[in-house]
């Protein structure tokens, strides 16, 4: 009888033993529910790991998400961890983003619309149908050399005649530019296509280079303060 009562509570432990991995994992799905509290359409959804380096897709496709709704982002089970990007209005809109959040966590994600807040004060936004580099109004847009800190992620409106076939930001202070951006993506025009970046230093220097093998540059540029760069830049 006691060897019975062993064995039964034996097989009971190696029971729980099983269940508890099971209790413990996450489900593995990142799927969301995007809200849209802002006031504003939002034209553009983007999700992706926040191990890759671009943002992909446009999860809405064809779709928009109006003022007060809600639009089901569908991603693959498997990894949580992502950055979730949204752009309002057509032509290089304001962004918003959420950025290294489990969304196996979240059932839903909210975007109010509010300016995204840097270091040193609120990011500056661009008027009406975009802007270069260095307008921000009072700020002087390159050679700051202070060290600012931020989301230097941008929007690349192009409004020229030709296509961008290859895009590189790299941090000031590298020695070379580093990988194409676009990778094999082209950005035709009138396109906008949004360029990521991770999150800290602000100081870049970037390279555009057009489909017919023109290119244009810009040193020491600081991209939080820039939401939107239009393509051709202006001399």
């Amino acid at each position: 009888m006691l060897f019975r009562r062993l064995a039964i509570a034996t097989a009971a432990l190696l029971g729980l033993g099983g269940l508890i991995p099971s209790a413990q994992a996450q489900t593995g799905d990142p799927s969301f529910n995007l809200a849209n509290r802002s006031g504003r359409v939002i034209y553009e959804a983007y999700a992706s790991p926040t191990s890759d380096n671009n943002w992909g897709p446009d999860r809405l496709g064809q779709n928009v998400v109006p003022a007060g709704r809600n639009f089901v982002i569908r991603l693959p089970q498997g990894e949580c961890m992502y950055d979730v990007r949204v752009v309002y209005d057509r032509q290089g809109g304001q962004a918003e983003e959420r950025r290294n959040i489990n969304l196996c966590n979240m059932t839903e994600v909210v975007f109010d619309g509010r300016p995204q807040q840097q270091q040193g004060g609120q990011q500056q936004m661009p008027p009406q149908g975009g802007q270069g580099f260095g307008q921000a109004p009072g700020q002087g847009g390159m050679g700051q050399g202070a060290g600012p800190r931020g989301n230097p992620s941008f929007n690349l409106v192009n409004q020229g005649q030709q296509p961008v076939r290859e895009v590189y930001a790299s941090l000031t202070t590298d020695q070379n530019w580093g990988p194409d951006r676009l990778g094999a993506d082209m950005v035709a025009p009138g396109a906008v296509y949004p360029v990521r970046l991770p999150e800290g230093d602000c100081m870049y220097d970037v390279r555009f280079v057009y489909q017919n093998g023109q290119a244009q540059e810009r040193r020491g540029v600081n991209l939080c303060e820039v939401t939107n760069v239009v393509l051709p830049l202006q001399q």
